[in-house]
């Protein structure tokens, strides 16, 4: 019996070797696992640098904004970097611009729009990506059991052809699959982990360019009052454009 064994089973165990000796179903799914995993630290690295840059132009942005003392004088400063920050101060200035003597309030109105939709672009581009962390994360799990499942089905089968109960003769299939429900968490874990750090450093993203709309706001407010107050306002039509 123990030179049956011996013959039955694998001459390597380690992960690589059961890997080699799985069923092809139970391959295919230890390779769509191992494919989610590169696919999740993938996004990781460019979701990172992509936010580490955008909060950081964001709170750039912010500062300027409440140290600056209207929309002209933070537009100069904001230049013309393409920032998210900029496109909130000179969608302002070019609605203050084309509503040049109409009611302030249907302005500020029109100008609360205006910002809202900048801020939810901004928030849904830096959303990009995270779904599928969101469904690695989920399902990843479910596919690593499905491999399990499969091929103890198949050891079991394996067993009744064999006509055996020895340990020794089903444990390297029994091995084998739970290879794939371990790979299947170690896709899973990070994305979850991944996706719930970037949910946090979008809101807090998200949070920054709110707070730049409401200084955008707090500024419109007070041009459109200097105006009424008959306080001289400089063009915006160069600064909108």
């Amino acid at each position: 019996m123990a030179t049956s064994a011996s013959l039955i089973l694998p001459h390597d165990l380690s992960p690589w070797g059961m890997f080699m000796a799985a069923d092809m179903v139970v391959k295919a799914v230890m390779l769509g696992l191992a494919f989610a995993s590169v696919v999740t630290w993938t996004v990781a690295v460019v979701k990172v640098l992509e936010l580490f840059m955008a909060l950081g132009q964001a709170r750039r942005g912010l500062k300027i904004l409440r140290q600056a003392s209207g929309l002209l004088p933070a537009a100069g400063a904001l230049g013309t970097a393409k920032t998210t920050t900029n496109r909130l101060v000179r969608a302002a200035l070019a609605e203050l611009e084309a509503s040049r003597g109409l009611p302030a309030e249907g302005i500020k109105e029109r100008v609360a729009i205006s910002l809202s939709r900048i801020d939810a672009y901004a928030t849904r581009r830096m959303q990009v990506g995270t779904g599928l962390l969101a469904t690695i994360g989920a399902t990843a799990p479910f596919v690593g059991l499905f491999g399990t499942v499969w091929g103890i089905m198949n050891s079991f089968i394996g067993i009744s052809k064999a006509q055996t109960t020895n340990l020794a003769v089903v444990a390297p299939g029994i091995a084998e699959a739970l290879l794939a429900t371990a790979i299947g968490l170690v896709a899973a874990i990070p994305a979850v982990v991944i996706y719930n750090v970037f949910a946090r450093a979008i809101a807090n993203y998200r949070a920054t360019l709110g707070d730049s709309s409401s200084e955008v706001l707090r500024h419109l407010s007070r041009d459109l009052d200097r105006q009424d107050a008959g306080i001289v306002v400089p063009s915006l039509r160069a600064a909108a454009e």
